[in-house]
């Protein structure tokens, strides 16, 4: 069965935060469930930040995604990043996050968006197959992150 894609609102920010925190327990991420909460209702409330997805298969919940805009002159012009991307365990290998990409790259290009951008963690390889499969490519960089607040 295929991947569906919901665009989420408001009504879901309690499931996203229960996959978010699912999310980062397997990847290993601190989670702060006030900090996630106010970041999700910011890009569920203004589209000019993102959009986020809740995939299911069937009717069963398979995980979510978040696309982020941005702009760089580098890649001329409008730019996203696919922030967070959760396929959860009983569905991975399934084709849902390359259903996921497809989605988002339909959906950037209807937004005028020219370059998608993710990132992985360099011990992920499955995650690196399945992206490096679906044509991203390695610009030989690393990412660095300096938080302002």
């Amino acid at each position: 069965m295929s991947p569906t894609f919901t665009l989420a609102d408001a009504a879901d920010a309690e499931l996203l935060v229960g996959l978010m925190r699912e999310f980062y327990a397997v990847e290993h991420l601190a989670f702060d469930e006030g900090a996630a909460r106010e970041a999700l209702a910011l890009i569920l409330n203004r589209r000019a930040y993102g959009l986020v997805y809740v995939m299911r298969v069937g009717e069963e919940v398979a995980g979510y995604v978040v696309l982020a805009f941005g702009f760089s002159l580098e890649f001329r012009g409008r730019d996203a990043l696919v922030d967070e991307l959760y396929v959860r365990e009983a569905f991975r290998g399934r084709g849902v996050g390359r259903a996921a990409l497809s989605m988002l790259e339909e959906v950037c290009r209807e937004e005028g968006v020219r370059a998608l951008h993710l990132e992985v963690d360099r011990t992920n390889v499955r995650a690196q197959r399945l992206y490096r499969g679906a044509g991203y490519v390695d610009h030989d960089r690393y990412l660095l992150t300096k938080w302002l607040s």
